[in-house]
Order: structure tokens, then C-alpha cells, then sequence
């Protein structure tokens, strides 16, 4: 019997590469969904072209009251929640897959979104499914390389980790949630105290192998929270960076305005540096990257210091956040369950399980260096 998947927000830009994905995927039956009816049957067609298969659609809105009936009367087994932003978004989706009786998870990184997803927890262990937020770059991934050399540590005291991307825009509404806190504080652990620090601020250039110089700036993650508890670090900072340079400026100088009160309403601003950014897309190398550096206490009692850094080459990088759904699908069409509950996504699926996923060998590469107190 087929593992019937569906996916809200199947035409958009990540949603998009999760159904390219599963519509070739062995063992699965593909559901589109999404409330533009031209753009969702243009999708379709346009998987039957490249791929031969023909997906089912459902067209509707996937946080309205029908939703729950909808998933019952097409048998599906995993939703596959696509549609940000997700800054500010209710649980309602998640809560019509409980009440259906279906599987889920979501593609955000809005840190109070993930963190806040366990208040569904006793609702989905009665219901008997995983409600797995966070299914994406941070905090999948992030902890799945963490996870993969844990054993190595004897102690981890931190954590600085951030992702710089390719100067090929993401869609909209990914702009809009990540600039949702530009200018706003941001709590981060330093010496295992609370402090705070502003969005779109701080600017840093880090020297990033293969990508030369990128600038970053602070931003929100769920990791902030998560890595605190799940490795028991002390120090815990995450910085992003758009491709080109002028982006990281240009979204400092947002925060900057919004920190004054020039700018109250950071939406209007998000759509302009959107279409900025599309015509500053040619110049861009096409390289986009995560970084983890990792410092603590090795099991052999000396300092002991990893630094991990997954690049993307050919503008490859949105496969990144998208395949940690794609991952988990396959794993589940293969007959794994996960745990009842409503959680963050981490320790769900494997850095091999995630780059198996993707693919792509030519254009992503993992690359892991450790350092002891002799270098």
C-alpha cells in the first residue's frame, strides 16, 4: 500500500522542491495542495511533464474548517506543511491532523512557532501521531550534524552555528518571516546567562572555505532554545547573511530604521528589498552554506573543537531546507513511525538519511574538521 503524503503550499518556492521530489519517490502517492486553483494545476502539470507521474490536488484552505474531513475522505498519512510565514501563524493545520488522525510536520524556523509546538503534545500521544515542527535547516539539520560527532564530546560548552545563502531570492513570504524580527531583541545564551541582542545587527564578515568572505548578522532560531537543554551548551549564537553583501547591509539598515521607529511596519519594506533583490540575483556565485563550529571538553578530557560546514553549490542551496521533509517521508513510506507527540524536529532523521534525500553529490558537499588544544 502507497504512503499518501500531501503538501500545503505545493506551487511555492519550497514546496515546490518537496513535490519534485516525492512525485518521482518510490512507494509514494503525491497530494498538491493550495487555494490557487490555476497555480496548483499548473504544478500538476508541470510534475507530469518532467516526471511522468500524475499527482492528486486539493484545493482549498488548509487552515479552515474543512480541512479535517479533507484529509480523512484522502486517506493521507503525512502532511507536509510548506505554507509560511510561519512568524505569528496558529497551530490550526497541525491541530486538524491530530483530530484526523494523520501525521505532520512543517518547514519553519520561526523559533517561537517550533518551541511553542509541544503545547499540542498530550492532544497528538492521544491521537496516536508526530506533530514535528522545525522540519527543515535549523533545527533538523543542524542538530543531525551536532548529533552525528556527539560522540566525540565529552562536554559541549558551544555552540555558533549560521547559514549564508545564495544571492537567489527565496519567495516572499520566507523574506517577510525572516525580517519579521529585524531591529527586535533576540535572546541568546553567553557564559550560560540570558542576553539579548538585536535582529539584522551585529554585522560580522566570517572567511568561509570556498565562499570567501560573507557577511551575517544575528538572527531567531528555534536552536537558540533547543541546543541549550539537548547538549547542555552555555554559549549558543546563530547569524545568517544573505549571498551578496549589499543584502546584509541593506537589511541592517532595515533593523537600524525599525529600532528608531522610522519604520513601523517591516512588510511594505520586505516586498522592496524582494524585488531588489531578484534584479541583484545575476550577480550572485551561486554558493550558499551552513556553518557549525562546536567547542568543549573532548573524552579524552582536552578542549576539543569541531567545525562543520555543508555547502551548496548552483544555487542548490533551498534543496537544504526543503529535504528534511522529503527525508522523513521516505523513511516513513519505508515503515518507520515516529513517536507520539507534538515536538521540535530533531534526532528524527540522520545527516546521511538527509543528504541521501537530497541527492545531489555534485553540488553539496559536508566537510567536518576537528581541532584539539594542540591544533
Amino acid at each position: 500500500m502507497a504512503f499518501r503524503v500531501l503538501v500545503i503550499g505545493g506551487y511555492g518556492n519550497f514546496g515546490s522542491i518537496v513535490c519534485r521530489h516525492l512525485a518521482v519517490m518510490p512507494g509514494v502517492e503525491l497530494v498538491i495542495s493550495g487555494r490557487d486553483p490555476g497555480k496548483l494545476q499548473r504544478k500538476v502539470d508541470e510534475l507530469k511533464s518532467q516526471s511522468g507521474t500524475t499527482c492528486e490536488s486539493w484545493c482549498g484552505d488548509a487552515m479552515g474548517p474543512g480541512f479535517e474531513s479533507a484529509l480523512a475522505s484522502m486517506n493521507i498519512q503525512l502532511v507536509v506543511h510548506t505554507g509560511g510565514p510561519f512568524q505569528g501563524q496558529s497551530y490550526a493545520v497541525a491541530e486538524s491532523c491530530i483530530a484526523a488522525g494523520v501525521h505532520y510536520c512543517d518547514l519553519s524556523d520561526s523559533r517561537a512557532f517550533v518551541t511553542g509546538i509541544d503545547a499540542l503534545d498530550a492532544q497528538a500521544r492521544q491521537a496516536g501521531v508526530a506533530i514535528l515542527s522545525g522540519c527543515s535547516s535549523v533545527p533538523t539539520l543542524s542538530a543531525a550534524i551536532i548529533d552525528q560527532q556527539r560522540h566525540r564530546f565529552q562536554r559541549i560548552d558551544s555552540i555558533e552555528h549560521g547559514i549564508t545563502s545564495s544571492a537567489k531570492m527565496p519567495g516572499l513570504s520566507t523574506v517577510e518571516g525572516v525580517l519579521a524580527y529585524a531591529g527586535k531583541p533576540i535572546k541568546q545564551l553567553k557564559d550560560g546567562r540570558v542576553h539579548e541582542v538585536l535582529g539584522w545587527q551585529d554585522l560580522t564578515l566570517r572567511k568561509m572555505p570556498g565562499l570567501g568572505r560573507r557577511v551575517l548578522a544575528n538572527v531567531d532560531v528555534p536552536d537558540l532554545d533547543i541546543f541549550a537543554s539537548r547538549y547542555g551548551a552555555h554559549t549558543l549564537r546563530f547569524q545568517a547573511g544573505a549571498g551578496l553583501k549589499l543584502g546584509g547591509v541593506a537589511n541592517y539598515l532595515l533593523a537600524q530604521a525599525m529600532r528608531i521607529g522610522l519604520i513601523t511596519d517591516h512588510l511594505p519594506w520586505a516586498a522592496r528589498l524582494h524585488r531588489w533583490g531578484l534584479w541583484f540575483e545575476r550577480f550572485g556565485d551561486g554558493k550558499s552554506a551552513m556553518y557549525i563550529d562546536v567547542h568543549g571538553i573532548g573524552v579524552d578530557a582536552r578542549p576539543l573543537s569541531m567545525s562543520a560546514q555543508l555547502t551548496a553549490l548552483n544555487d542548490k542551496g533551498p534543496e537544504i531546507p526543503s529535504c528534511a521533509a522529503v527525508a522523513l517521508a521516505a523513511k516513513m513510506a519505508r515503515g518507520y513511525v515516529p513517536e507520539p507527540g507534538a515536538r521540535a524536529c530533531v534526532g528524527e532523521i540522520s545527516v546521511d538519511e538527509y543528504l541521501a534525500a537530497i541527492d545531489d553529490s555534485q553540488n553539496l558537499s559536508l566537510s567536518v574538521r576537528f581541532c584539539d588544544e594542540q591544533g
